[in-house]
C-alpha cells in the first residue's frame, strides 16, 4: 500500500468513527434529550469526552486530505 493509499484509509477509518459517534449521539439525545450542560459539562458516559474526541478526529482528517492532496492550510 502507498503512503498516500494508507492516508486515504486512515481518513475513510476516521470518517466511519465520526459517523458512529454521530449516530449514538443522536440516539442519546432522541432517548433522554441533552441539555447545553450535559453537553458541555458531563464527566460520564458518551459525552465525557464526545467534543474533545471528535474536535481531534476532524482535525485529523482535515490533516490528512491536506496531506494527500499535497496542499497546505
Amino acid at each position: 500500500m502507498s503512503d498516500k493509499e494508507a492516508l486515504k484509509q486512515e481518513k475513510k477509518e476516521l470518517i466511519g468513527k465520526m459517523l458512529e459517534m454521530q449516530k449514538k449521539f443522536i440516539d442519546l439525545e432522541h432517548q433522554q434529550g441533552i441539555s447545553g450542560k450535559d453537553y458541555w459539562a458531563s464527566s460520564d458516559g458518551l459525552l465525557a469526552t464526545y467534543r474533545q474526541d471528535y474536535r481531534d478526529m476532524a482535525m485529523r482528517v482535515v490533516d490528512l486530505a491536506h496531506q494527500i492532496t499535497g496542499s497546505h492550510r
